[in-house]
């Protein structure tokens, strides 16, 4: 029996949008206000699925401890707060919300073990969000 665990977790950054392999016209015209000189910020919702069977002795998919701690150190300490630009996954990588998506996605796909990570949906605006559910096979 496999059952689905979403939890959802907030967190605030900041970012540009813009691309050293474009000219300045190209990044004003495709980012628009993203390209914001001095950046922007959003205060975003990350919602993590994970599953697998449920325990029968617990009742769960995984413990929400495990999964709450583990979101709460390797994500949110990491981009709660910070200016996305500046961290070394985006140095050759504009800070999309696409591409955060994707990192935080890798983030969990390497570091949780309890189950099974499904799909990471990543909310910018109330109007944007994003989901990442890994490489196709």
């Amino acid at each position: 029996m496999k059952a689905h665990l979403s939890r959802r977790y907030l967190f605030s950054a900041s970012h540009r949008l813009h691309s050293e392999a474009m000219s300045e016209q190209e990044n004003q015209s495709t980012y628009g206000k993203c390209n914001n000189p001095f950046g922007h910020g959003h205060n975003y919702t990350v919602e993590v699925t994970v599953s697998g069977p449920v325990d029968r002795k617990t009742g769960m998919v995984c413990n929400l401890v495990d999964l709450d701690g583990f979101i709460e150190r390797e994500v949110l300490a990491r981009y709660g707060h910070e200016n996305l630009n500046v961290l070394p996954e985006f140095a050759q990588e504009v800070p999309t919300t696409e591409n955060l998506c994707i990192q935080i996605y890798e983030i969990v796909q390497r570091g949780f073990p309890y189950a099974h990570l499904e799909r990471v949906r990543l909310e910018e605006t109330m109007m944007n969000s994003f989901e990442y559910a890994g490489k196709a096979v």
